[in-house]
Parts: C-alpha cells; structure tokens; sequence
C-alpha cells in the first residue's frame, strides 16, 4: 500500500507505476483503492463507476476496470454534500458530517473488505493505494481507507512524500510517529517524491530520514515534466494551461495571474507533459471552466495534438476569441449553468456561436446547450428549472437513475466507442414544441453546434478530423501518428522506467516477499 503524508504526494501515479513495473516482471497486478473522491470516473465494461485514477492504473496493469478496484467513489456534489457510489452505484446523497460519523460505517468497512478479498483471490501482488493523509488521528475511528485497510489486507505499507511543499522531514517523521504501535509496525519503507535539482544533494537529507524515521528510504523521485499520465484530481486542473494564443506563439501570458514560466514550474510540479501552448498549435479550442467540471480527461488528446492549442478559461473575452468552444461535463448542471448566466460566460458562448464558432458540449455541457433543465424532483439540488443556452433543439430532465454504460457508435462511417456517465434524460424537441418520439444519435450535430453523453469522444481521430475539417487551411501540418492507446501504453512503460531508475524495486520485493513470510 502507497500512503501519503498528504493529499497530491503522488500516490496515484506511483501506484501506476509499480502497476506497470509487475506487469513488466512477470506478475498480474492489480490495484486496489478503498475509498476514492473523485469527479472525474469511468464507466467499467459491465456499467459500473469507479474513479479514473484506478482504471488508469487497471490499464497499466492490462486488465479491465471492475468495481472491486475501488468499491467506494465519493463524488462531490458541493462543498457539503457528496453522492456516495458503492460497488459502481449511487447508493444516495450524504453531507461530510453524515458519511464520517461512526454510525453505518461498519456496513461500508464491510463491504470494501470484500472487495478486497474477491480481488486477492483472483492477483498477485494487489497494489494498493491509501487516500489524503495517512495522518488524520480524528478520523481514525472512520477510516476505510489507509492503514485500517492496510490491517484487514496484512499489507507492507510505503510512505510517499512530497519534498517539493516543504517540510518532508517533519511531514515523513510526524505521519509514522502519530500512528499506534501496530500500525506504525506497518509502515517498512519512505518513498520522497518530485524532487528538484541534484539527487546527491539530498543524500545525507536520506540517511537523516531513515535515522529519525526508523525505516528505509526506498527512493528519491524526480520530478519530470515528458511523461504524461491521466490525472482525476481537480488539483490537475491548477497546471493546465489557462492561456490563450495569439496567432499560435506568445499570446496573453498573465490571463491568470502567472506568467509562462510559473505556469511551467507548475506543469512540472505535477508531473505533466507540457501542453500545446509550447508546441504552436495554431487552432484555440476553449475549455469552458466550470466550478464542478467532470471527466476533465476528455481533452488529453487534443491537449498533446500539435495543431491545436487547448486552454481552461471562464473568461468572456477568451471564449470569444477561441475558434472551437467546449462546454465539459459537470457534477452539477443546473448549478454551473445559474453560474454561466451570472458570470457573463453563457452570452459569450452564445455570441461566440452566433459569429460562427463551433461548440461543443460533452455530458453535463451537452444538457446546458439545450432549451431547458429540469429537475422537478430536485436530485441535484434547489433549483427546479433553468433554460439552457438554446444550441441546441433538445431539453434534458433530470432523474434519480445513473447511466454509466461503455458505448461504441457509427460517425461518418467509422466505428467510435467511449463511455456514458450521466444522470437525466434527454429528448428532442419537435417544432411542434412537443418531444420527438425518436432516440437522439450518440452524437447530435445541428449546425456548427455538437452535443453528446460520451465521454471519450475526444478519444477518436475521425471525430477530431471532423471538428478541424474546417480549419484546414491553419491545420496543414504535422499531424499525431500515434494511436491514444499506443501513446498511453508508451507512457506507462516511461513511467515504469523512471520510476525503477530511482526506487529501489528489489527492496520492495524484498519486502513484498517478507511480509508474505
């Protein structure tokens, strides 16, 4: 099990990382997280919902995604209240007091630690990931997801720490010494994360830690900035680029208070690929900026595609300047639409669309470029009824039941597939004003507005290929050879390598093998 000493220490991505690395050696690995908050899931090939971090890491593993990866996803609904999806299915709505207080819980423990066990039986070794700090002696009581998990699974357990926030000595030595003696008996090795500069000079820095921490320090992790694997945490979305061009070099490089150079370091700090705006793309293609916004993976293809430069903003002027809008999925329609009237951001997007741009809505953006939003039984909150942009000829009225299903479909004759997550239905709007009978398409395309529940769609070069056909004047040019799935499966091995560079595999599986003992 990878700990962390705090949240955004790394775990997810070192946790692909052994993933990848088992595989390689002959294993079948698996992983494992208990307890995931996350907006950004995936549809499992069965119809289910896990977090994306640990269906990334079933792909490094080469496996398919399954629920008993992560049983429990909580999904934010605002900053109090949370949809609770246990073994892929919502199971309702609960405020942060009501899941963490000690009542019910033992139902939820129960659960995850037959996940667990249905996983084991089936893989070896089961790569397991804690969640936040390990450290949180307030919530120990109604912890699922660290070292209780790590107990019931007799698992060997590594701290990651993050040197580049500061403090790495006094977070590594203060997350082991807050633990009971049991648990503290768990911990056999520190794993220092997203290191700057010179190795050798933190090498009395490793024995110190080992000396005050009592246990090894497996590693020291450099930062790196050419590998570039999916992230599900909106933390990520700090480092994306939220600038946009000026005829494809330059362009406004204070738009949100950081200049080029801090918006690299943050980039870096991550542990991301750096994004088109240094490759030139001539084309601008706006992400609309939600305060909910979901599944945010939806645009890694477009963000490494040369020919493009894909910024996140929720600038009006921005949105107005970019040749193709995105409205992205959300975890809260009807909220982030109230929010798009008040900022001033739905009438540039309809101005934007009027002086002939194309939009896009993908999820919870595709239900905001209708006619309207209902939610008559409030299942996402107050608001009854809003009207949408109007881009669209459809309306979408919200229910209780989740569709989360893998979907492949027919696009100017090639087959594409994705994934569908999504509560509400949408329907067609006649011009009778009555609803059309008919099933909307996987894809609705009414002029230079196009609307659609999948997620991936982004995924698929004859989609992509269509958004761009009619910018091909500015497009002409080098264009990416390399499949998605290839470029993802190159990138774990990447990751594999460096990180079997600065860890010491051996020693983990030396440990792996004692604990088994």
């Amino acid at each position: 099990m990878l700990c962390g000493t705090g949240s955004d220490v790394g775990k997810s991505v070192l946790a692909t990382a052994l993933c990848r690395i088992f595989v390689q050696d002959g294993y079948q690995p698996a992983p494992f997280k208990a307890q995931n908050m996350a907006l950004n899931s995936y549809a499992t090939p069965d119809g289910f919902e896990i977090g994306r971090a640990q269906a990334v890491q079933a792909e490094a593993c080469r496996l398919q995604p399954h629920t008993d990866m992560n049983p429990l996803l909580l999904k934010p609904n605002s900053e109090h209240t949370t949809q609770v999806v246990l073994n892929g299915k919502p199971i309702g709505n609960r405020s942060a007091y009501e899941y963490f207080r000690k009542e019910g819980r033992e139902e939820l423990r129960v659960a995850v630690n037959q996940a667990f066990d249905r996983l084991e039986s089936k893989y070896n070794p089961i790569v397991m990931e804690g969640a936040g700090s390990v450290s949180e002696i307030n919530l120990r009581h109604s912890d699922l997801v660290n070292l209780p998990m790590a107990r019931h699974a007799k698992a060997d357990v590594i701290l990651v720490a993050d040197i580049d926030r500061g403090g790495v000595f006094a977070s590594c030595y203060g997350s082991i010494m807050l633990q009971t003696p049991e648990d503290r008996s768990l911990i056999k090795g520190i794993i220092i994360n997203k290191f700057r500069g010179d190795i050798r000079l933190f090498e009395e820095g490793r024995r110190m830690m080992e000396e005050i921490c009592g246990v090894p320090v497996l590693g020291v992790v450099p930062m790196f900035k050419d590998i570039a694997i999916e992230e599900e945490d909106s933390v990520a979305l700090g480092a994306k680029n939220k600038a946009p061009q000026c005829s494809g070099k330059g362009g406004s490089e204070k738009h949100d208070g950081r200049n080029a150079s801090e918006h690299e370091d943050a980039r870096q700090a991550q542990g991301q690929a750096t994004p088109s705006t240094e490759r030139g793309g001539n084309l601008q293609i706006a992400v609309v900026l939600l305060r909910h916004i979901s599944n945010f993976t939806d645009f890694n293809t477009l963000e490494r595609d040369p020919r493009i430069n894909l910024f996140y903003t929720n600038n009006p002027k921005d949105i107005e300047s970019a040749d193709i809008i995105i409205v992205p999925g959300t975890k809260a329609t009807l909220d982030d639409l109230y929010e798009l009237r008040r900022n001033g951001v739905a009438q540039s997007i309809i101005r934007a669309h009027k002086a002939g741009k194309t939009v896009v809505g993908i999820c919870g953006g595709y239900q905001i470029l209708g006619q309207m939003v209902y939610d008559p039984d409030g299942v996402e909150g107050t608001i009854a009824q809003l009207p949408g942009l109007g881009l669209l000829n459809v309306e979408t009225t919200m229910n209780a039941d989740k569709t989360t299903q893998q979907v492949s479909f027919d696009f100017e004759g090639n087959t594409c597939r994705g994934y569908e997550i999504h509560q509400g239905v949408t329907m067609a709007i006649a011009k009778d004003g009555e609803r059309a009978k008919e099933p909307l398409p996987k894809v609705l395309i009414e002029g230079h507005c196009m609307g659609t529940y999948v997620h991936g769609i982004l995924d698929n070069a004859p989609v992509i290929d269509y958004l761009l056909r009619p910018f091909a004047d500015r497009t002409a040019g080098e264009e990416a050879t390399e499949t998605y799935e290839d470029f993802k499966e190159r990138q774990y091995d990447l990751l594999a390598n460096h990180v079997r560079q600065y860890v010491d595999i051996e020693k983990i599986y030396e440990i792996i093998r004692g604990g088994n003992d």
